[in-house]
Protein backbone atom coordinates (compact mmCIF):
# COMPACT_ATOMS: atom_id res chain seq x y z
CA UNK A 1 0.00 0.00 0.00
CA UNK A 2 2.86 2.34 0.78
CA UNK A 3 4.41 1.79 -2.70
CA UNK A 4 1.13 2.59 -4.39
CA UNK A 5 0.72 5.99 -2.69
CA UNK A 6 4.35 6.81 -3.50
CA UNK A 7 3.65 6.21 -7.23
CA UNK A 8 0.54 8.39 -7.13
CA UNK A 9 2.47 11.23 -5.42
CA UNK A 10 5.38 11.05 -7.88
CA UNK A 11 4.13 12.61 -11.16
CA UNK A 12 6.90 11.05 -13.29
CA UNK A 13 6.10 7.55 -12.03
CA UNK A 14 2.38 8.15 -12.54
CA UNK A 15 2.76 9.39 -16.13
CA UNK A 16 5.19 6.56 -16.93
CA UNK A 17 2.72 4.00 -15.62
CA UNK A 18 -0.10 5.60 -17.59
CA UNK A 19 1.95 5.61 -20.82
CA UNK A 20 2.96 1.98 -20.24
CA UNK A 21 -0.68 0.98 -19.68
CA UNK A 22 -1.76 2.73 -22.90
CA UNK A 23 1.09 1.03 -24.78
CA UNK A 24 -0.02 -2.41 -23.54
CA UNK A 25 -3.66 -1.74 -24.52
CA UNK A 26 -2.63 -0.47 -27.96
CA UNK A 27 -0.35 -3.47 -28.55
CA UNK A 28 -3.04 -5.96 -27.54
CA UNK A 29 -5.62 -4.20 -29.70
CA UNK A 30 -3.43 -4.33 -32.81
CA UNK A 31 -2.44 -7.95 -32.18
CA UNK A 32 -6.07 -9.03 -31.75
CA UNK A 33 -7.31 -7.03 -34.71
CA UNK A 34 -10.69 -8.36 -35.81
CA UNK A 35 -11.97 -8.35 -39.41
CA UNK A 36 -13.39 -5.02 -40.53
CA UNK A 37 -17.21 -5.20 -40.33
CA UNK A 38 -17.59 -2.45 -42.97
CA UNK A 39 -16.77 -4.88 -45.79
CA UNK A 40 -19.77 -7.08 -45.05
CA UNK A 41 -22.37 -7.34 -47.76
CA UNK A 42 -25.77 -8.94 -47.61
CA UNK A 43 -27.92 -9.86 -50.56
CA UNK A 44 -31.41 -11.17 -50.98
CA UNK A 45 -30.18 -13.92 -53.27
CA UNK A 46 -27.47 -15.40 -51.08
CA UNK A 47 -25.97 -15.07 -47.65
CA UNK A 48 -22.52 -14.57 -49.10
CA UNK A 49 -20.59 -11.99 -47.10
CA UNK A 50 -17.87 -11.32 -49.65
CA UNK A 51 -16.06 -8.06 -50.07
CA UNK A 52 -18.27 -5.28 -51.40
CA UNK A 53 -18.26 -4.91 -55.18
CA UNK A 54 -20.15 -1.84 -56.35
CA UNK A 55 -18.59 -1.33 -59.78
CA UNK A 56 -16.73 1.58 -61.33
CA UNK A 57 -19.67 3.98 -61.26
CA UNK A 58 -20.41 3.09 -57.65
CA UNK A 59 -16.79 3.67 -56.70
CA UNK A 60 -16.92 7.00 -58.53
CA UNK A 61 -20.05 8.02 -56.61
CA UNK A 62 -18.63 7.01 -53.25
CA UNK A 63 -15.43 8.98 -53.91
CA UNK A 64 -17.57 12.12 -54.29
CA UNK A 65 -18.90 11.84 -50.72
CA UNK A 66 -16.99 13.14 -47.69
CA UNK A 67 -15.57 10.33 -45.57
CA UNK A 68 -16.37 11.92 -42.22
CA UNK A 69 -20.17 12.18 -42.68
CA UNK A 70 -22.78 9.43 -42.66
CA UNK A 71 -24.85 9.00 -45.82
CA UNK A 72 -27.22 6.44 -47.20
CA UNK A 73 -26.75 5.91 -50.94
CA UNK A 74 -29.32 4.12 -53.07
CA UNK A 75 -26.72 3.16 -55.64
CA UNK A 76 -27.76 1.97 -59.09
CA UNK A 77 -26.28 -1.37 -60.06
CA UNK A 78 -23.85 -1.54 -62.99
CA UNK A 79 -26.67 -3.13 -64.99
CA UNK A 80 -28.96 -0.18 -64.15
CA UNK A 81 -26.30 2.36 -65.17
CA UNK A 82 -26.00 0.61 -68.52
CA UNK A 83 -29.73 0.03 -69.08
CA UNK A 84 -31.13 3.34 -67.81
CA UNK A 85 -28.32 5.82 -68.50
CA UNK A 86 -26.44 4.10 -71.35
CA UNK A 87 -23.20 4.27 -69.34
CA UNK A 88 -20.83 1.39 -69.95
CA UNK A 89 -17.72 1.02 -67.78
CA UNK A 90 -15.71 -0.13 -70.79
CA UNK A 91 -16.03 3.18 -72.66
CA UNK A 92 -17.54 5.83 -70.32
CA UNK A 93 -14.16 6.62 -68.76
CA UNK A 94 -12.38 7.25 -72.06
CA UNK A 95 -11.27 10.68 -73.32
CA UNK A 96 -14.03 13.20 -73.87
CA UNK A 97 -16.71 10.92 -72.41
CA UNK A 98 -15.13 11.18 -68.95
CA UNK A 99 -16.50 14.69 -68.32
CA UNK A 100 -20.00 13.67 -69.40
CA UNK A 101 -19.81 10.53 -67.27
CA UNK A 102 -18.71 12.54 -64.23
CA UNK A 103 -21.57 15.02 -64.73
CA UNK A 104 -24.20 12.27 -65.03
CA UNK A 105 -22.85 10.24 -62.09
CA UNK A 106 -22.65 13.32 -59.83
CA UNK A 107 -26.24 14.23 -60.73
CA UNK A 108 -27.39 10.67 -59.95
CA UNK A 109 -25.58 10.92 -56.60
CA UNK A 110 -27.60 14.02 -55.78
CA UNK A 111 -30.83 12.08 -56.31
CA UNK A 112 -29.60 8.93 -54.56
CA UNK A 113 -27.86 10.09 -51.36
CA UNK A 114 -29.54 10.93 -48.06
CA UNK A 115 -27.44 12.66 -45.37
CA UNK A 116 -28.17 10.06 -42.67
CA UNK A 117 -27.78 6.33 -42.08
CA UNK A 118 -30.82 4.27 -43.06
CA UNK A 119 -30.40 0.52 -42.66
CA UNK A 120 -33.01 -1.90 -43.95
CA UNK A 121 -33.95 -2.99 -40.41
CA UNK A 122 -35.32 0.50 -39.67
CA UNK A 123 -37.82 0.30 -42.54
CA UNK A 124 -40.96 -1.47 -41.36
CA UNK A 125 -42.98 -3.61 -43.75
CA UNK A 126 -46.09 -1.77 -44.91
CA UNK A 127 -44.85 1.64 -43.75
CA UNK A 128 -43.39 4.33 -45.97
CA UNK A 129 -40.62 6.67 -44.90
CA UNK A 130 -39.82 9.85 -46.81
CA UNK A 131 -36.45 11.61 -46.86
CA UNK A 132 -35.01 14.41 -48.96
CA UNK A 133 -31.90 13.50 -50.94
CA UNK A 134 -28.99 15.93 -51.01
CA UNK A 135 -30.46 17.51 -54.16
CA UNK A 136 -33.87 17.95 -52.53
CA UNK A 137 -35.47 15.06 -54.46
CA UNK A 138 -37.95 13.28 -52.16
CA UNK A 139 -37.28 9.57 -51.70
CA UNK A 140 -40.19 7.37 -50.56
CA UNK A 141 -38.75 4.25 -48.94
CA UNK A 142 -40.71 1.12 -48.09
CA UNK A 143 -40.20 -2.63 -47.83
CA UNK A 144 -41.99 -5.12 -50.11
CA UNK A 145 -43.31 -8.59 -49.30
CA UNK A 146 -39.91 -10.13 -50.17
CA UNK A 147 -38.17 -7.90 -47.63
CA UNK A 148 -36.50 -5.80 -50.31
CA UNK A 149 -36.31 -2.04 -50.03
CA UNK A 150 -38.35 -0.14 -52.59
CA UNK A 151 -37.44 3.49 -53.25
CA UNK A 152 -39.72 5.46 -55.58
CA UNK A 153 -40.71 2.20 -57.25
CA UNK A 154 -37.14 0.88 -57.67
CA UNK A 155 -36.35 -2.41 -55.85
CA UNK A 156 -33.09 -3.21 -54.10
CA UNK A 157 -30.67 -5.94 -55.18
CA UNK A 158 -28.44 -5.74 -52.09
CA UNK A 159 -28.90 -3.87 -48.85
CA UNK A 160 -26.86 -2.62 -45.90
CA UNK A 161 -23.45 -2.55 -47.52
CA UNK A 162 -20.98 -0.34 -45.67
CA UNK A 163 -18.30 1.91 -47.09
CA UNK A 164 -16.55 4.92 -45.55
CA UNK A 165 -19.13 5.26 -42.77
CA UNK A 166 -21.98 5.26 -45.27
CA UNK A 167 -24.73 2.71 -45.88
CA UNK A 168 -25.18 1.55 -49.48
CA UNK A 169 -28.24 -0.13 -50.96
CA UNK A 170 -27.66 -1.40 -54.52
CA UNK A 171 -30.78 -0.75 -56.59
CA UNK A 172 -32.12 -2.28 -59.80
CA UNK A 173 -32.69 1.14 -61.33
CA UNK A 174 -31.68 4.77 -61.19
CA UNK A 175 -33.42 7.27 -58.92
CA UNK A 176 -33.95 10.55 -60.78
CA UNK A 177 -36.53 13.24 -61.30
CA UNK A 178 -38.63 13.52 -64.48
CA UNK A 179 -36.58 16.41 -65.88
CA UNK A 180 -33.29 14.52 -65.61
CA UNK A 181 -34.91 11.32 -66.92
CA UNK A 182 -36.05 13.23 -70.00
CA UNK A 183 -32.58 14.72 -70.52
CA UNK A 184 -30.89 11.29 -70.55
CA UNK A 185 -33.42 9.55 -72.77
CA UNK A 186 -32.33 8.90 -76.32
CA UNK A 187 -34.22 9.31 -79.59
CA UNK A 188 -36.59 6.46 -80.22
CA UNK A 189 -36.95 5.60 -76.52
CA UNK A 190 -40.34 5.49 -74.95
CA UNK A 191 -41.07 6.47 -71.40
Amino acid sequence: MGGRTRVLRNPIAFVSGLVFGCFVILTLTTMLRLPDPTTRATTHHSNNHNKLLIGKFGEMMMEMLPEDLAFTVFLPSEKAFKRDLRLDPSDSFMGEKMNDTYAVVSRVLGFSAVPRSIVSETVAFGKEMSYDSISGFVLHISKDEDGRLVVNGVRSERVDLRRKGSVIHVMDGVLMDAEFRQSVQYDGEED
